[in-house]
């Protein structure tokens, strides 16, 4: 007797092996119920199991080896897409002249020049230049600018807060007032009206902005300023550092016992170490905490009002003063720094503290509940201390609150206080004049990554509003058509699925 006969699968019909080897898969039911039910062994089962797992594997490879093979679609070459692939490589893949000659070799089958790329790069960067200067500008309320270096080369950048449009990237010579003014200028021509500008303290940029427009207040620049205090903390721990690993390796040489020099002397140089290791010390922990103050407190966005934070500011100046002494050249130039730009800084309370009244005048609200729903933004929405404050705010204001707190958003969301999003424009231009420093600095070519940055579209945003829209589409509200179809490179291929 075969072991198939005693198994109970050797009186099976095909069909009832089928049968049992899908239901096993199925796992509808344990094993050991089926082997029963069909009168056969628990081995007999999972070996149907093994052939039908084998079977299935069989044909989903043949699938998918057919597949690989199969034509999905004809693509139109033409010489306009031919041009597409390239500024696309270029522009979006930041792919290099060379590396682009190779992709299109080995992928296309074409041979091309180096040539042929850089004319191609160049007639479309015309196009986008031509493009840039027809934009109107009018609906930008507040604008960024900064100076961004191409090695030694400056250049001067402009963005919109709202949209993130780039209004202005000029590569110069120089960065004084009259350059700076007779691109602001040309910028007014266009239609550019801000409400007021946020800059750091760059003497060219707010010279040149208050000759070309002198009635338009430029605010200061709070990310700048608290980077450099940041630093100059941390400066002062590695000083401490450094003091610490003095005095140990000091230590050491005394608790030698073969040391062979004068003991008092050596003495007195550890007790110098010992002060200047503990001033250190303590001077970077007060650098820190004052700086911490002016980021957490004084210039954070949800905070007091301009009255209150313009006497905390004097505090922390008052208070880096009285440590100058022993750090002259650079804690006294930060101090000189937050003294000078005080009211720039601190501009941005000023609009909040209008906002904030006219939402308790609109709403009816005490000025001062609606300065806590302020505050109440500072905490996280996961903590207990928020909802705290949330129920005791909703119990006090009643029916109102939720409409206080979205205004009160909204007003703080619309309260710029840094030009960091230039600074996210440089990060982004470095990727993109990596493999090309040859026309580093150029303004042909930065125009042509001005238009690119302008008419993409973004793919996603931590801003809802901005996800699937281009800056320029943010900033003027009207719908564009693809960016290489804008530089008369031809319409897209159909999207297929």
């Amino acid at each position: 007797m075969t072991q198939n006969t005693r198994s109970g699968v050797g009186r099976l019909s095909a069909d009832k092996r089928k049968a049992i080897a899908l239901q096993a898969l199925a796992r509808t039911e344990p094993i050991s119920v089926l082997a029963e039910r069909n009168g056969v062994s628990r081995p007999t089962v999972y070996r149907q199991i093994g052939t039908a797992s084998a079977a299935l594997d069989e044909a989903f490879d043949a699938t998918r080896a057919a597949d690989a093979d199969q034509v999905l679609f004809m693509l139109p070459v033409t010489r306009q897409w031919l041009d597409q692939v390239i500024v696309a490589l270029t522009m979006v893949g930041h792919v290099s002249f060379r590396a682009t000659l190779e992709l299109m070799h080995d992928l296309l089958g074409v041979s091309t020049s180096l040539g042929t790329i850089h004319t191609v790069l160049q007639q479309a960067a015309q196009q986008a230049m031509a493009i840039n200067a027809g934009v109107d500008l009018s609906a930008i309320r507040v604008g960024l600018h900064d100076e961004l270096f191409q090695g030694s080369q400056p250049v001067l950048a402009g963005i919109d807060v709202a949209s993130t449009y780039c209004y202005l990237l000029a590569p110069e010579a120089h960065r004084d007032g009259d350059t700076w003014a007779i691109h602001l200028l040309d910028l007014q021509s266009r239609g550019l009206d801000p409400e007021h500008t946020i800059a750091d303290a760059g003497t060219g940029l707010r010279a040149g902005q208050k000759i070309a427009w002198p009635d338009t207040p430029c605010h200061g620049d709070v990310f700048h300023i608290i980077e450099q205090g940041k630093s100059l903390a941390t400066l002062w721990h590695r000083v401490a550092g450094g003091a610490r690993t003095e005095r140990e390796r000091l230590e050491a040489r005394l608790a030698n016992p073969r040391r062979r020099c004068d003991d008092s002397l050596l003495a007195a140089t550890l007790e110098t170490l010992r002060r200047n290791e503990a001033h250190a010390h303590e001077l970077a922990a007060d650098l820190r905490t004052l700086v911490q103050w002016l980021e957490r407190d004084i210039l954070s966005l949800a905070g007091p009002d301009l009255a209150t934070r313009q006497l905390l500011f004097d505090f922390v100046v008052a208070e880096l003063r009285q440590r100058e002494a022993q750090d002259l050249s650079r804690t006294g130039a930060y101090r000189r720094a937050l003294q000078n730009q005080r009211d720039g800084l601190l501009a941005f309370a000023g609009l909040l503290d209008e906002k904030l009244d006219a939402i308790a005048q609109t709403h009816n609200v005490a000025r001062d509940l609606v300065r806590e729903v302020c505050i109440l933004h500072r905490k996280s929405e996961t903590s207990s201390a928020f909802w705290q404050g949330w129920n005791r705010l909703l119990s006090r204001i009643g029916r109102p609150f939720h409409d206080v707190y979205a205004a009160v958003s909204a007003a703080l969301r619309s309260t710029p206080r840094s030009s960091s999003l230039v600074e996210n424009l440089n990060s982004r231009l470095r990727v993109c004049l990596t493999n090309r420093r040859h026309l580093k600095g150029g303004r042909v070519w930065l125009g042509l990554l001005q238009f690119v940055f302008n008419h993409r579209r973004f793919a996603r945003s931590r801003c809802p509003e901005r996800t699937g829209k281009s800056p320029r589409e943010l900033m003027s509200g009207k719908p564009h058509d693809h960016w290489l179809t804008l530089l008369g490179l031809g319409r897209l291929q159909p999207q297929r699925i």
